[in-house]
C-alpha cells in the first residue's frame, strides 16, 4: 500500500495491490481522500449531494477542498453542482479571505459593507 502527499489539503492515494500468489486479475483500488474544513476525512463519496439545492457554510467549503485537493477538477465540481465558475470562485474567495464564516449568507453582507466603508 502506497500513500502520496500532495499540496494544499493532505491527500492521499491508496492503492490495493495483489499480495503474493495472488490472482494477476485482481481489481485495482484507488482512495482519494482529503481533509475538509472541520478537519475531518473526505472522498467522492462524502461529498455532498449533487442535487443539493440548500448550500451552507461547510458544504460550500467541502466542494471548494475537494477541487483545491484534486479530489474534483473545477469542471467536474461547476457540471456535478450546477454551478457557475464564478460561483465557486466566489466561494474560494471568501475562505481566503474569511475562513469558512465568510461562506454564511449572513456574514457575506456585513463583509462587503466593510469593505466599502
Amino acid at each position: 500500500m502506497k500513500a502520496f502527499a500532495y499540496r494544499g489539503p493532505v491527500m492521499n492515494d491508496v492503492e490495493d495491490q495483489p499480495e503474493h500468489g495472488a490472482a494477476r486479475d485482481s481489481i485495482v483500488k484507488i482512495v482519494r481522500t482529503a481533509f475538509g474544513p472541520d478537519g475531518s476525512m473526505i472522498t467522492l463519496a462524502s461529498l455532498p449531494a449533487s442535487d443539493t439545492k440548500h448550500w451552507v457554510a461547510r458544504r460550500k467549503a467541502e466542494v471548494v477542498v475537494a477541487v483545491e485537493s484534486g479530489l474534483l477538477s473545477l469542471h467536474e465540481a461547476c457540471e456535478r453542482y450546477n454551478l457557475t465558475v464564478w460561483e465557486f470562485l466566489s466561494w474560494q474567495r471568501a475562505i481566503q479571505r474569511y475562513g469558512v464564516d465568510g461562506l454564511r449568507a449572513s456574514r457575506a453582507q456585513q463583509y462587503r459593507d466593510a469593505t466599502r466603508n
